[in-house]
Order: structure tokens, then sequence, then C-alpha cells
């Protein structure tokens, strides 16, 4: 575990160097009232949903399989994503594009869907994965265009979380021989899974 936090320190001293090197502090004349558009409230609120349900799907999965070691390391990788986010968030002080407040950087909704998806594809492999880090994309572009969070707020959020499934997270898929495959009957579609233990 030790080796696992050396890791970790690692990974994130670089990315706190960056945030603290030029945090982006707007005067209190600049603060502007920002309006979103419907399309952007549609967009920051299904990031919204996106970010609580990814998470708690994989939740679900994990405790459906009773995958005990699995549910200790998606823990791990949760504690050091938001902590590692809220400490950044409330070091940086960064005004959010929308100029709603001083919590931009990192994106938290993009860590923690990054954090799901690694995640997912370490400990179950890329049938698991891949949508999740699909869904991943699409809230970190979504918190761009909703005017939540800039460009790099939204990469290091998904370093952290990525970074930090990598670290902590093992595979079940091949220890277990996960296989999942599509099926069908000609009128019905379905996913099959099994694993062994």
């Amino acid at each position: 575990m030790r080796n696992a936090h050396s890791r970790f320190l690692f990974f994130i001293i670089p990315i706190l160097c960056f945030a603290l090197s030029s945090p982006r502090v707007m005067a209190q004349d600049e603060v502007t009232t920002f309006q979103r558009t419907p399309a952007q409230k549609g967009v920051a609120t299904s990031t919204d949903v996106v970010a609580i349900a990814l998470p708690a799907s994989a939740l679900v999965g994990t405790l459906v399989m009773q995958d005990w070691k699995g549910l200790l390391q998606g823990v791990e990788t949760a504690a050091v994503t938001a902590a590692a986010t809220l400490i950044l968030k409330y070091s940086v002080k960064e005004w959010r594009p929308d100029h709603s407040d001083r919590h931009s950087f990192p994106s938290g909704h993009t860590a923690v869907s990054f954090a799901t998806a690694g995640y997912l594809q370490r400990r179950y492999g890329w049938a698991f994965g891949a949508p999740a880090y699909a869904l991943s994309c699409y809230v970190a572009w979504g918190r761009c265009f909703s005017k939540k969070h800039y460009w790099y707020d939204v990469l290091a959020g998904a370093a952290i979380g990525a970074g930090s499934a990598y670290i902590f997270t093992r595979p079940f898929a091949k220890k277990h021989n996960l296989q999942i495959a599509p099926v069908s009957d000609g009128t019905n579609i379905g996913i099959y899974a099994s694993f062994e233990f």
C-alpha cells in the first residue's frame, strides 16, 4: 500500500504545482451575471445525473457480484479522488466560467466519472470500462459546454479520477474469467455475463 501512496503523490504533485503556479483569480469588478441557454441548462443537469448514476451503478454491480475486494478498492479510489479534488478546489479558489463560485479547479464531476470508469475498466475489463469512459467524456465536455469549468479543469479532474483508479484498483476479470456477450433470439436483445468464483 505504501507503494500505491507514493505513486499517487508522484502523480498528484505535478497537477498541484500547475494549479498553484497560475491560478485564475478574478477581480470583483470582473464578476458578471451569466445566463445559461436552455441547451446549457439541459447539459448541466444531465452531467449532474451521469456523475451520480455512474458511480451508483458501479457500486450496485460490485455488490451484486459480491466482489468485496473490488468494493474496498472502489472505496479507496473514491476517497482519494474526493480528497484530492476538494483539497485543490479549496486551495486554488479559481472562478468558474459562469462566475457562480470559486471552485472551478478541478472538475469534481469529471473526477468522479473518470474514477468510476477507471475502476470499472481495471476491475472488470473494457466491456464495462468503454461505455463508462464514453459517459465520462460526455461529462467532461458537458461541464465545459455549460460553462461550469474550463478545459483544464476537466483535464485535471479526469487525470485525478483515472489516476486514482489505476493506482488502487486491481483486475477482477482475468482472475474470475469474466465474460460478457450480447445475445438475441431474433426479437429481443440482451447481455449475457458470467464469471467463476
